[in-house]
This record gives C-alpha cells, structure tokens and sequence, in this order.
C-alpha cells in the first residue's frame, strides 16, 4: 500500500478509538507497542498479520453484535460480507427485519475503526468461522474442512414442524422411549391418510371428553354445595347453564344414552391398545356410522360450551371414572387433553407464530384445509393437541425458551445451557376465548400487544422471568424442588431423544455447529411438554431478561466451539455436555477377502472372411514381399479402409518396431566378420498400395530364408510350419556383442500368434509391444 493511502486511512482513525487501540497493542510485542513512530495502521497491520497466520478470520452475516465483540477480543478479524459475492447479499430469510437493519447499519457504519481498516487488509483472505443467521447465505457444499460455519444441513427433521411431527413417531425405534410423553400428539394435514387419523383422534378425544364431564360435573356440585349464586357465577361451572337471553328459561337436557356411546367408543379405544381387536373381524364389531358420530359430536358441542347437559349424570360417574382410570394408564395425555378438546393449527414450516390459531370444532379445521388450494410447503398445515390444563403463573399462561448446542452429529454431541427464560402472555388465560393473544407466548406476537389490565401487576411489564427467578417462584410456594427434579431433568431427556431420532436425517459436515432454541409448555404437574425446536433463535436485546443471557448464550458458545478446540480444559460458561455418543469400533474382519473376478462382457467382433479367398493382384504376386505381417497384408486386401481408421495406432507400433528391428543379428555364414549384417533393413520400403507412409516398414532380405514368399502369406498354416522347419535347421543365432541377451530366432515376416496358429488366443497389443519393445522378435511358438 502507497505512503499517501496510509497516512489517509491512519488520519481515518478517530481519537475515540485510543481505548480500543491499547486493547489492541496487547496483542503484539512490547517493544513494538512502545515505538513512537508506530501508528495504529501499523498496529492493525501487525494484528492482522497475527491473525491471518493463526487463521483467525471470520465473517458475519446478521445482526450478531455480540459474536463480533467476542471474537475480536480474541484475536479475530472480521472479513465483512460486502466484501463477498453479491449472490450471497440477495439470499431471503426468515427475520428480514432485522437483517435489512443491520444491511443498513453496516452500511451507514464510519469508517474509521481500527477494525474497519483490519477487514480491508483481510477482503482477500478465507474466512475460518462463519456466523450467519440461515445456512442458506453460503455455499454450504464449497466450504473446507477447515472452516466453521454456525449451521447444519438437513435440519428440517427436527426444526420445522411437519417434520418433528413425523420424526417423534420413529422414536421407538431409537430409543426405548415413548414420545407421548413428552410431546404433544401431532399429525399432519398434507394426505387424506393422516387427515383419517385426526379425525379418528378428535371423535375418541370427544368420548373421552363426555366423560371427564361427567365426572367433574358430579365433583363441582359436590364442592360448591352451600356457596352462594354469587361465588358459583364466578367460577368456571361445566354444568348446564342459562340462557342469558331468557334467564328463566331452563337449557335442554341429553339423555343418558350419550354417555352410554361414549362409553363403548372408549372400550373399543382400550381394546384396541390391548390388541383386543386382533381376533375379531372388522364386520363382527359395533363401530359408530358417520350419522351416529355427528349426532354425537353435535351433541358433546352442546354439552361442553354450557348449552345443554345430561340426565342424572350422577349414575354414570362410578362407570365414567373407571374408565378415564384406565385410560390415564395407556395414555399419558389424557390429562393435557381437558374437556374442549382444542387443537391448534400450524403452518408447517413458518415460524415466529404466523399464521397458527387454535380451533375446538372439527369440521372447522378441515374446512381451513381444504380451502387452502397452494401446494407450496408453507402451505402444508400441521394439527397438534392444544394443552388445555397448562401450569399459570398469576393466572398467565407461559412458556419455556431453552437453549441447546449441537457440535457433532458422529458421534452426536449435545450441550445443554443451564441458564433458560420464561415469556408470559399479555392476557390472562381462559379457554372461552381461543384467541393467539392469550394462549401463543411467543415474543414476536406479545410484543406488539399491550397486557390486561386485569393481569396481576406482580407480573414482569416486559413479561419475561430468568429461569433463576421462576426457581425462587417456586421456593416461595414449596415447591423449590420441582426444577431440580422434574422440570431440568425433563427437558434435557426430551432434547436428547430428540436429537437422535433426527440424527441419520442431519448432514453431518465436521467443524460445523449450531444453536437451537426448544419450546416447552409446563403442565399443571410441573411436566414439561416440547412444542417446537428453532434453528437461529432470536438473539435479539429486546427485554432486560434477553439483553442479559442471549448475549451470555454466545459468549459461550465461542468458548465451546472455539477456546475448547484449543484447550479441552478451558472455561464453557454455563453449558454442560448433555450427551455424547460412544465412539462405535468396527470389529476386526478375520473373513477371507472376497472378490469377484471375470471378463468383461463386449460385442463380439465381425468375424474375418476365409483367408484362401483372399484375391491379389499379378503385380503383388510378382512383387517382392514388403509387407510387415501377413495380417497387414490381408487387410490390405480385404479392407484398406481399416490401414486409414488405425493409423494413428500403426504408427505408435511402427515406433516400436523400428527400434526393435534395427538391432543386429550376426549371420552364421559370415561370424568372422567384425561387422554385423542387419537382418532388417530400416529404410529403403515401399507400401503395398504404393502411397506414402509415415511408418517405417522393414524390407527383408528373400535369400537368407528360402521357401518363404508372398504367396504362402495366404496359408498361415503353411508358412507356420515353413518358418518352423526353417528355425530347427538353422544353427542357433549367436549372442550380440554388448548385449546381455540373446537375440531371438528372427523370421522374414513377423506374425502375431492369432495369425500364425488357428487355435491361438490373441494377446493384448499392449503386451506384444512390449515385448518387442525389449528386443525379442516374437517367431513362431
């Protein structure tokens, strides 16, 4: 960089930035910091010279503040993404709020940090830790193994929700364990298969229901006994009420005959968990008609908002509360289920609590479906049962927000953060109204909503609470155990079963990672039920409660991901290691080494004509022999387009030949001689079809071998046993001097052994040309 563009970019740096600057002079020698004459450009430089030999480089694409700080107190420079191609800027997300605001602050941002200089030194360098708010913003697949990057691939097993629905059902096949327990049942509403098996669920969930009525019905009469109109107006009464309109007028009643039906459904629903139902034929058994189900639904619709109720219900609760026994034993959700039999209806892949809303009536639900007419899958809804019997805390619903680190998939490797935050409705909670207000906590929706004035005033106004402050809720009402014992202990156990059910789903990239935000629902036992897993929480500060452990949350996920590669000793905050899979250990193979072996299937040639009805011409005839091999001269004849196709092979094995048959052979009759009679002349040849050649055939010499001409080249037999008997009489060729070999029996013509031997098997061109490559003439066998 040119002296004047230094002295302009270190007349950039503003004097705010001098307490940055001794931070920064921390990090290089002494003596280098002490220098008069050293700038902060040179600070910067010699930083980032430091960086970039540890490869300390990352990049951002989001609104992370905090990442930022924290990875440049340790010694990273930042490489700013406007440095990156422009197809990565374009990329859409989830949360285009918040990065369009922070686009626009990086825009807007001065120019005259140190650190800004620091990234303009790094724009052409690889960054090793990359932090973006969605997977999607780079090329996942061009990464090297040496960079970290804060996401995974395939995560949609676990993240969205049609696809933790269908995942939970696999869990018994992983782990020993039922996912009922703690996640609510689920199905989604994408084929008309699983649309049956929610209705099934609703119509067994309004038997079930008609008997929880009557047995709250007949324990509510018996507690408010004495009290006054007042007190009972006040409490939630599942009994018949009034009619507001004609107070006087009493509602009608169901006969008992309703509660008979629910009855045998509920039966048949426990026969068939007790595989009941597997000897008996589908004709044999009593189901309900469509008409029957209809009338029964219409009628529980009546009973369970207060518009009706049943005939002496007192004689059915010894028989009702058996049976709600019995199920409560098979099926751990009966008590989250309540009596309204509320769903809530949920776009499969959308998040932030769009577009989610929370029905009681079935034919409400499917009519939602089938008018949505997309087939996009943000259009693909998903029905989940609603917890009606959530645990309140001054009357508020409330949820659970709980961090987890993912840092290995093989083997899978969980973090657990012990620090979690509570969100609080802005409305109090009743099941009369199934507005999103009042039964959906997420942050997104609270808060642009303004809380009741009826809510309790002990309330946070910002409706947040630190899992530390719920824990001393709890100690205030005995109940100080509770998160040690069951509410921790649960959620880790959830995440865990979780996670390995979705693990063969997951791309497993190494050096990669990512933070996940889950979703709990307390019951009304302190049992905490998973709703949702969220890939990129919201890290945002938007309360008190969320400025203090979100930017906790990722100081120390870099200790975990970044200080740990380091130091497996050093601090992680307050992560604790949930789960790491045992390393598996292939067994030693002591079996045989199996192989297959055989020869390649190819089309079969076209078959070579009878070689005696090879015709040539009296020129030929009387010509001496030029040619190299009797097969050079038969294609010659029968196909001379052949000699043109192969040429380009011709002449690598003339290249051969040229070499090989230029060696001297000594003659017997002249051994006294000092020089050597080539048996090969290398020059001096002239092609069969009288065109040029860039090859360089050999001509032999026709005296040295009598009984050989051109002639018998038609009959391989007859010139095989001519060369034969011509080799048994010649005395042995002597040894050439300066070679250790000795020189193979030469023949005027040479012959490939498919030519020369009717039953040969003809070798690969590769081994003949090396074997004459090494100065054997191959003669007849």
């Amino acid at each position: 960089m040119e002296n004047g563009e230094r002295k302009k970019l270190s007349s950039t740096l503003s004097d705010g930035d001098h307490k940055e600057e001794n931070k920064l002079k921390q990090g290089i020698p002494q003596d280098l910091s002490s220098s008069p004459k050293l700038d902060r450009y040179k600070i910067a430089r010699q930083l980032t010279e430091k960086a970039i030999k540890e490869r300390k480089i990352f990049s951002i694409y989001g609104h992370y503040p905090v990442i930022r700080a924290t990875l440049r107190r340790k010694g990273w420079v930042e490489k700013k993404f406007n440095f990156f191609p422009k197809a990565l800027q374009n990329v859409g997300s989830e949360d285009k709020g918040a990065e369009t605001k922070e686009n626009q602050e990086i825009a807007l941002e001065r120019f005259d940090d140190i650190h800004d200089v620091m990234s303009r030194l790094v724009k052409n360098e690889i960054p090793y830790l990359l932090w973006t708010i969605k997977r999607d913003v780079v090329d996942y697949h061009s990464l090297t193994c040496d960079q970290m990057l804060n996401h995974y691939g395939k995560t949609a097993s676990f993240t969205t929700k049609i696809g933790l629905c269908l995942n939970m059902r696999s869990l018994p096949w992983y782990v020993q364990a039922n996912p009922n327990t703690f996640f609510p049942r689920c199905y989604g509403l994408c084929t008309e298969t699983e649309k049956q098996e929610f209705l099934d669920d609703f119509r067994r969930t309004v038997a079930a229901s008609i008997l929880k009525w009557v047995v709250h019905h007949q324990n509510y009469c018996s507690k408010v006994k004495g009290k006054s109109k007042k007190e009972e107006a006040k409490n939630s009464d599942p009994s018949p009420k009034k009619d507001p309109e004609n107070p006087d007028l009493k509602l009608p009643s169901l006969s008992g005959q309703v509660v008979d039906t629910a009855c045998k459904v509920c039966q048949a629903y426990l026969g068939q968990l007790e595989h009941e139902d597997i000897d008996v034929s589908e004709a044999s058994t009593e189901a309900l008609s469509e008409e029957e189900w209809n009338d029964l639904t219409q009628q529980y619709y009546l009973l369970v908002h207060g518009n009706a109720s049943i005939t002496d219900s007192k004689n059915y609760f010894a028989q009702c509360q058996a049976l709600l026994s019995k199920i409560s034993s098979v099926n751990p959700q009966t008590e989250i289920d309540g009596i309204r039999n509320i769903w809530i209806i949920k776009p499969a892949a959308k998040s932030r609590g769009r577009d989610i809303v929370c029905m009681d009536r079935v034919e409400n639900i499917l009519n939602l479906v089938a008018t949505d007419n997309q087939t996009t899958k943000d259009n693909k809804w998903v029905v989940q049962k609603y917890i009606e019997t959530p645990m309140l805390i001054y009357d508020t619903k409330f949820d659970i927000r709980q961090w987890f680190l993912v840092t290995d998939w093989n083997p899978l490797t969980i973090w657990f953060y012990k620090e979690s935050y509570l969100r609080f409705s802005t409305q109090r909670f009743s099941l009369d109204k199934l507005d999103s207000a009042i039964h959906l906590c997420n942050n997104s929706i609270q808060r642009r909503l303004k809380n009741d004035k009826e809510r309790s005033p002990l309330l946070p106004c910002h409706n947040m609470w630190t899992s530390t402050r719920f824990q001393e809720y709890l100690q205030k009402r005995g109940r100080g155990g509770t998160w040690g014992s069951i509410i921790y202990p649960s959620m880790k156990r959830a995440v865990t079963n979780a996670m390995r059910v979705a693990q063969d789903h997951v791309e497993a990239r190494k050096n990669s990672f990512e933070l996940y935000g889950a979703d709990f629902i307390l019951g009304r036992d302190f049992k905490p039920w998973l709703i949702e897993i969220n890939s990129s929480p919201t890290m945002h500060p938007s309360t008190p409660v969320t400025a203090q452990l979100c930017a906790q949350v990722q100081e120390d996920t870099i200790k975990v991901v970044v200080d740990r590669k380091l130091d497996r000793n050093c601090d992680i905050g307050n992560f604790e290691l949930l789960w790491r899979q045992p390393a598996v250990e292939l067994p030693p193979f002591n079996g045989s080494d199996l192989c297959v072996e055989g020869i390649s299937v190819k089309k079969a040639k076209k078959q070579m004509p009878p070689i005696a009805n090879v015709g040539l011409s009296e020129s030929l005839l009387d010509a001496p022999p030029k040619v190299r091999s009797a097969r050079a001269l038969m294609e010659t004849a029968i196909r001379p387009s052949r000699t043109t196709v192969r040429q380009d092979w011709k002449r690598e094995e003339a290249k051969v030949l040229s070499t090989t048959w230029s060696m001297p052979v000594m003659d017997a009759e002249v051994r006294g001689r000092t020089k050597p009679i080539y048996a090969f002349e290398v020059n001096d040849y002239q092609h069969v079809d009288n065109k040029s050649h860039k090859s360089s055939y050999t001509r032999v010499q026709s005296s040295k071998v009598p009984g050989v001409n051109l002639v018998s080249a038609q009959h391989p037999a007859l010139l095989a046993q001519t060369m034969k008997t011509t080799q048994m009489t010649s005395p042995p060729p002597p040894t050439v001097p300066g070679n250790h070999r000795e020189a193979s029996p030469f023949c005027p013509i040479v012959f490939e052994e498919l030519w020369l031997h009717p039953n040969s098997q003809r070798r690969p061109s590769s081994c003949i040309l090396q074997n004459r490559a090494q100065g054997w003439i191959r003669g007849i066998p």
